[in-house]
């Protein structure tokens, strides 16, 4: 495979710390491809923060004395520091920076940092105010236009006092565990426990508000909480012996709010330090300005996109009905339910007239009106040769074609960019590449899945016309760019003359809109009982 061939390509870097190979990361910018240089240390992933600036922005400053790159970005600037655990982001606008705490510090190789990058990215994003998405054990990035917007909710009251980073030295100690240091970052809670050797075998856990760390064959000092301190979300710590180990069992602040997936525990490569980092979770110190923020995710925003239109006539049915006319039917009949029965929630269309708009567009038009939930509609078609008396309705994911059937449906709904100006922009959305580009939906998968299962259950419920088929996945170009909860549906089969004359029907048509409204109300009561309870 190409993409592992490029993988292994090597470069190799002669210098005191490192004497590894340098591998590429494939990096996804829209249509384009690129690479970005890493290696790996220690099973960690450092990335080149110069090679990096370039993929984002094309603008960094390295100063060789301070040994610092400058990372440029429209409002904000990111400043790493080699062999430092300390980010820095600075507003161009009102000079006030922001710094943060990684678990672990940073490399200098050639006159370049480079950064531990899953401990980085999230820091990466905020300065660069768009979402990036990281396989780590892919290797693949991509850099996407979903706005991130967390420092906005940030006030701050002091500028930020200068830190001085002094390397540790190791302190020979009877104990493996012999020191504990808690510290309290704008980002979360950061604990430090020092270490006189190599510790392997050791895993943490958060269960009802305690975080317990659990060391296998490793001695800890029984005075090592003897002048123990609180601080961030840790109010106190106890230690144990379980099973002839020992385990160390921290109370947190918060108690069960604080989730399990909030906190990571990794080694200090440098040092051997096992480090337990404990996320606020988008900077809860700042809650009640996220509070407002927070209102951004409520369910207010549909988008219904009619399929096809204009010069792309869609699939055409067995007596010559065409599916542009039947998708654009069902869209204003859903839009004058939503409207009459849901006022507070805005309905976008991406064509409410039989114009033609590209699929990039349309995914575009879904975005900058904030939608909560992007709803597809179609209608499906057999080919000529084969069986006419294939019929129902279908509800597809996006992911890649797990079957023959399912990757010709979304060929036949794909065949819209043969109507368009410039194909070389979807070029690359080959099945492989759509495994990277539906990672990018794997936030809003869970939601996608939900909307599907109902919509496919209140179908075969409501709907005896027109039997159903199931949830599906495929690769469908239109759902690309939509960053959301999004399906593409398929009503029936044109190719059939039942389910043709059932869809193109006033009656079908109405239908048909009103059990896709009704599962909206259903999925909007799961989604809204999903934002309180991640509050």
């Amino acid at each position: 495979m190409k993409l592992k061939l490029f993988l292994l390509a090597t470069l190799f870097f002669a210098t005191s710390l490192f004497s590894q190979r340098l591998l590429k990361i494939s990096v996804s910018v829209g249509a384009e491809k690129t690479y970005l240089p890493y290696l790996s240390k220690n099973d960690v992933t450092y990335v080149s923060a110069k090679e990096l600036s370039k993929i984002l922005s094309g603008n960094f400053y390295f100063n060789p004395s301070a040994q610092k790159v400058e990372m440029k970005f429209d409002n904000y600037n990111l400043k790493v520091t080699a062999k430092n655990q300390f980010f820095v982001i600075a507003s161009k606008h009102n000079y006030e920076q922001e710094v943060y705490q990684i678990p672990i510090s940073t490399q200098l190789i050639n006159d370049d940092v480079f950064i531990p990058f899953l401990y980085s990215l999230k820091y990466v994003e905020l300065a660069y105010e768009k979402q990036l998405l990281y396989d780590d054990k892919e290797k693949n990035l991509i850099v996407t236009s979903k706005p991130v917007d967390v420092l906005s909710s940030i006030e701050k009251d002091t500028p930020s006092p200068t830190i001085t980073v002094v390397k540790k030295k190791r302190i020979d100690s009877e104990y493996d565990i012999y020191g504990i240091e808690i510290s309290e970052m704008t980002n979360g809670t950061l604990i430090r426990l020092e270490a006189a050797k190599e510790i392997n075998m050791f895993r943490s856990s958060i269960h009802n508000g305690k975080l317990f760390l659990f060391l296998s064959g490793a001695s800890v000092d029984p005075k090592l909480l003897n002048n123990f301190k609180s601080a961030g979300v840790v109010k106190s710590a106890s230690i144990k012996d379980v099973k002839g180990n020992k385990q160390i069992e921290f109370v947190l602040n918060g108690g069960t709010v604080i989730s399990d997936s909030m906190h990571s525990s990794s080694k200090d490569v440098d040092t051997d330090d096992i480090l337990i980092s404990i996320q606020n979770d988008a900077l809860d110190k700042y809650s009640k300005d996220i509070s407002i923020d927070k209102s951004k995710w409520k369910f207010d925003v549909l988008v219904i996109d009619a399929g096809h239109g204009g010069k792309d006539p869609g699939t055409i049915g067995v007596t010559g009905v065409k599916e542009k006319a039947v998708n654009l039917g069902i869209a204003l009949e859903l839009e004058k339910i939503v409207k009459q029965k849901m006022p507070d929630v805005k309905v976008v269309q991406t064509r409410s007239t039989d114009e033609f708009i590209e699929l990039a567009e349309r995914g575009k038009i879904a975005n900058s009106n904030s939608g909560n939930l992007f709803i597809s509609i179609h209608a499906n078609a057999m080919p000529k040769k084969k069986q006419k008396d294939v019929r129902g309705f279908e509800v597809y994911l996006l992911r890649p074609g797990r079957t023959e059937e399912a990757i010709s449906v979304a060929e036949l709904e794909n065949s819209v960019i043969n109507f368009e100006d410039d194909k070389n922009k979807y070029k690359k959305l080959t099945d492989e590449n759509f495994i990277l580009v539906s990672m990018a939906h794997s936030a809003s998968m869970r939601y996608s899945e939900r909307f599907a299962g109902i919509l496919n259950a209140n179908w075969d419920k409501e709907i005896k016309a027109v039997p159903t088929r199931g949830v599906k996945q495929a690769g469908f170009y239109v759902l690309v760019g939509a960053s959301m909860p999004s399906v593409l549906v398929e009503t029936g089969f044109l190719s059939n003359k039942i389910d043709e004359a059932y869809v193109n029907s006033k009656k079908g048509q109405k239908e048909i809109a009103k059990t896709i409204y009704n599962s909206i109300v259903d999925y909007r009561e799961y989604y809204d009982k999903q934002l309180k309870e991640d509050e």
